[in-house]
């Protein structure tokens, strides 16, 4: 089942905005507003940096089709999409945005409507940014990804899932949020805050599409290497925040997604990653389309080979059991 334009937009994606004002409120429409949102960290946890503003600005001028996207997050929280007759699985997304933002929509709750269509109950992680002040900002992405896996199986009995059916997606840079949960679940980069935090931060399943991976300066995203890494990191941290140089073999089955055309994101990144968990005999499986670009999410595959990768994920999450 490939979802159309139409589809989506027949859901509830229209977003009337007229000025340039309107654009930067935070109005979700009817029919993408979450059933609850919770914050990832216990209340008085975080002190974001002095000055730190959240902000939401709307990105599109097609008011068919919402584009949000969320700046300086101060918040870090995880908005869940239940089913209307649930089957156990959870997924959470982590969206794209060059860690210089967190796209709303379209690597968003679009996923979430698709999936929760189909029984999956969805966590959207607003994670926070590398770039905004925090304490060890290059590590905090990470930080947020293992404490969403963590927190979403301490809800197993509220959102009516099975902890042991938890996978983890993530776009853009959001795939580099994902794969560094991939090879880094168990790194030790917060101090435990409560009980959700003795529970395994290792995903069930991961998905990468069109992800940042390398932090090597001739395929990386320089954008977002950047933000995470400064201007000049040296060969360690290089290394460190590389997810295809720290493979193992006990990480989460993998399924990748790219296409050859990307020319914001290259795909040997993807290549390089597959390449490196093939090496270690981990699990993977992996997905290149000749025409795509960059950023294509549900609504910019109209006619092309590429639509057909929600079904090819759904397909591989029923194969690993989540689904």
């Amino acid at each position: 089942m490939t979802v159309g334009r139409r589809a989506l937009l027949a859901g509830g994606l229209a977003l009337p905005f007229a000025s340039a004002a309107a654009r930067e409120a935070w109005t979700r429409p009817a029919g993408l507003t979450p059933d609850v949102s919770i914050a990832l960290w216990p209340d008085g946890h975080l002190t974001p940096p002095a000055g730190l503003v959240e902000r939401t600005v709307q990105r599109s001028d097609d008011p068919q089709a919402s584009d949000r996207m969320l700046e300086h997050i101060t918040r870090p929280r995880l908005d869940i999409f239940r089913p209307a007759k649930p089957n156990g699985a959870a997924v959470i997304f982590a969206p794209g945005g060059g860690y210089r933002y967190v796209v709303v929509d379209k690597e968003g709750y679009e996923l979430a409507r698709w999936l929760t269509a189909r029984g999956v109950t969805v966590y959207v992680l607003f994670y926070r940014l590398p770039g905004d002040g925090w304490a060890n900002g290059s590590d905090v992405p990470l930080a947020d990804a293992q404490r969403a896996v963590r927190l979403v199986r301490s809800r197993a009995q509220t959102d009516g899932i099975d902890p042991a059916r938890v996978a983890f997606g993530g776009f853009s840079a959001g795939g580099h949020v994902a794969t560094s949960l991939l090879t880094r679940f168990d790194a030790a980069v917060y101090d435990a805050v409560d009980g959700a935090d003795n529970l395994s931060g290792r995903p069930d399943a991961l998905a990468a599409i069109y992800p940042v991976v390398s932090m090597n300066a001739e395929v990386a995203h320089p954008g977002s290497r950047e933000k995470l890494l400064g201007p000049a990191p040296d060969a360690a941290r290089t290394r460190l925040y590389s997810p295809d140089r720290n493979a193992r073999a006990d990480q989460p089955p993998l399924w990748l997604l790219h296409a050859e055309d990307d020319s914001v994101v290259k795909i040997e990144n993807s290549l390089r990653l597959h390449q490196a968990t093939r090496a270690v005999g981990a699990s993977v499986e992996a997905h290149w389309f000749a025409r795509g670009e960059h950023g294509f999410g549900l609504m910019k595959t109209a006619r092309l080979p590429v639509a057909t990768w929600p079904e090819l994920l759904w397909n591989w999450l029923g194969s690993q059991g989540v689904v």
